[in-house]
């Protein structure tokens, strides 16, 4: 296979949301459950750091054999990600803003953070691990933890904006192309970014 055959396909897995069709009902049906009234005004308490502390003994007793060190835990009111560990100062920050939206979550997201103590990356270790221990390895996404975009990108056939935090290097509009391939035809273009 060729580079810019790979690049390509590469770009394709990236950008997926650019080569499908809109009326995909999987997305529908994901976009009605996240806007729902009741989910966006409910009043989520969220264990407190101390409470934070004790699922770490917790865990780390269960699911690490007490093998793991002691770290300091603490919410960030900053972060859009689920969670986070910092080596150098051995802290894990539980992102709160994440956590408002799925409370349900934060123990998954300490048990992951928690590997982080022992494989600093996600690699084939780390991944054994968490599906040892029913661990997700990404976070779910949702529209209230994306920060603004960047670079804004239109179609020039039918003018949908495509805003993105990241540079497009090759990404045709996903309404304008047919059968999820790159069309020149529909290649979109970058606007000033408000």
């Amino acid at each position: 296979m060729s580079s810019a055959k790979r690049q390509y396909q590469a770009l394709v897995k990236i950008h997926y949301d650019l080569f499908r069709r809109l009326d995909d009902s999987r997305d529908a049906a994901v976009q009605a459950k996240i806007d729902l009234p009741e989910n966006r005004n409910r009043e989520v308490v969220l264990p407190s750091t101390d409470d934070l502390y004790r699922m770490f003994d917790r865990f780390n007793t269960e699911c690490f054999n007490g093998r793991l060190p002691g770290v300091k835990i603490s919410y960030s009111d900053r972060m859009l990600i689920a969670g986070s560990f910092t080596p150098a100062t051995r802290e894990i920050k539980i992102g709160r803003k994440y956590h408002n939206i799925f409370p349900d979550d934060i123990q998954d997201t300490l048990k992951h953070e928690m590997i982080h103590l022992i494989y600093a990356r996600h690699d084939r270790g780390f991944k054994a691990m968490a599906a040892r221990l029913g661990v997700s390895l990404r976070a779910r996404t949702h529209p209230d933890l994306r920060g603004p975009h960047k670079y804004l990108y239109i179609c020039p056939a039918c003018g949908r904006e495509y805003p993105r935090r990241k540079r497009f290097r090759m990404a045709s509009c996903g309404v304008c192309s047919k059968e999820n391939k790159f069309d020149p035809r529909f290649k979109l273009r970058p606007v000033k970014a408000p």
